[in-house]
């Protein structure tokens, strides 16, 4: 099967590129409008923007911006005195019909960029039908106005997992859930997390049986996810992880993980999904290889 890898660009790319003609069934919502209505809200509700990152697949027909950014002010002290996490905004927009548009308040670890998206940041998921173009201010406004709780409760969870143990037999044990149930994870990105267990690429100040480090492993795998999906797959992620952990009411002196109760969200059914354009493995699962894959990473 075919595929083309999403890929970093910049934000003329995505400006430049035509707009396609769906009819006037579809309101196309152009990249420029989403990158300006974004910069100019999230300057005028005081926060400043010290990163921008752009990815998109093939002619952009899927869209990614992820902007770390900054409060002038704030009177919660525990997210002015937080060194590890930063703040993200972050939005997806479509051409082709496979994605509504999403917007969202997040985090990401400062010295490897792992974003994070919790459960309550994908509400203003929006198809691109009627007034779909004008509404996109009113989603990001909303994002912007709750990012301080919704950082803050980033932050909480990650005190959290940092001071929950999760042995190798129980991390290996969630990646089988995740690749196979949740659907979240593919052979690449499961790769990716065994070197990671074995060899990590950073430093994360925290045990390799903590859950925050196990946390950042699959985060980091997941910056290989296609934009179309990066911000669903993510909140399914956290929640997942926190859902579990928090449900077993683990702690620091205790490790065992009960079976799984979080019931994530079904995947939202689109106009058009273009498998053609993305997909890296076919919808058929190999038992066996799965089976294999997690016996390795307890090996």
């Amino acid at each position: 099967m075919g595929y083309t890898r999403p890929t970093e660009t910049t934000r003329t790319y995505l400006e430049a590129q035509p707009l396609p003609q769906h009819g006037k069934s579809y309101t196309v919502i152009p990249h420029a409008r989403v990158i300006d209505t974004t910069l100019k809200m999230l300057n005028d509700s005081g926060f400043s923007v010290t990163k921008e990152l752009y990815r998109a697949n093939m002619n952009a027909n899927v869209a990614q911006g992820i902007y770390h950014i900054s409060p002038l002010a704030t009177t919660d002290e525990k997210v002015s005195r937080e060194t590890e996490l930063g703040m993200m905004f972050a939005w997806t927009n479509s051409y082709d019909k496979s994605t509504r548009f999403q917007c969202s308040i997040g985090g990401y670890v400062m010295v490897c960029y792992n974003g994070t998206c919790s459960g309550d940041l994908m509400n203003f998921a929006r198809k691109h039908t009627g007034s779909a173009d004008a509404d996109i201010s009113s989603q990001i406004s909303n994002q912007i106005k709750r990012a301080e709780v919704t950082f803050r409760k980033i932050i909480d969870d990650r005190d959290f997992l940092r001071d929950t143990n999760l042995t190798k037999e129980e991390q290996a044990k969630m990646l089988g859930t995740l690749y196979c149930n949740l659907d979240i994870l593919d052979n690449t990105q499961m790769s990716v997390i065994k070197t990671e267990m074995q060899k990590p690429t950073y430093n994360y100040n925290c045990d390799s049986e903590k859950a925050w480090t196990f946390y950042n492993h699959v985060t980091h795998a997941m910056k290989k996810t296609h934009p179309r999906t990066w911000l669903r797959d993510t909140q399914k992620f956290h929640d997942f992880i926190t859902a579990q952990l928090k449900g077993s009411n683990i702690n620091s002196e205790t490790t065992t993980v009960v079976p799984n109760i979080f019931n994530p969200h079904n995947k939202s059914s689109e106009n058009k999904i273009d498998d053609f354009d993305w997909l890296e493995v076919p919808n058929t699962i190999d038992v066996d290889m799965v089976q294999n894959r997690v016996e390795n990473l307890i090996s």
